[in-house]
């Protein structure tokens, strides 16, 4: 986990998906006042775009390594090989 800019630990992507369900959960009850139903819904995108921002970075490490991946021989693995 990173650091955000207050210097607290920024949550994982699943304490996000977490959280949003409680949200959608709280949003979803009857008895809900507007007023709450705005801050968790306003809390809720924020945690939308943090996932977002975190997917986007796993897709690009994915694509650097399959991008190392392919510019170097790829062989299977045996059982006693050294690699040499």
């Amino acid at each position: 986990m990173g650091k955000g800019e207050s210097g607290q630990e920024e949550p994982t992507l699943e304490t996000r998906l977490s959280r949003l369900e409680a949200i959608v959960a709280a949003l979803e009850s009857d008895d809900i006042e507007l007023e709450r139903a705005l801050e968790l819904f306003e809390e809720g995108v924020g945690h939308v775009r943090s996932a977002e921002e975190l997917l986007r970075g796993a897709e690009l490490r994915v694509e650097e390594l399959l991008g190392e991946a392919g510019s170097t021989e790829v062989r299977p693995f045996e059982p006693g090989d050294s690699g040499s």
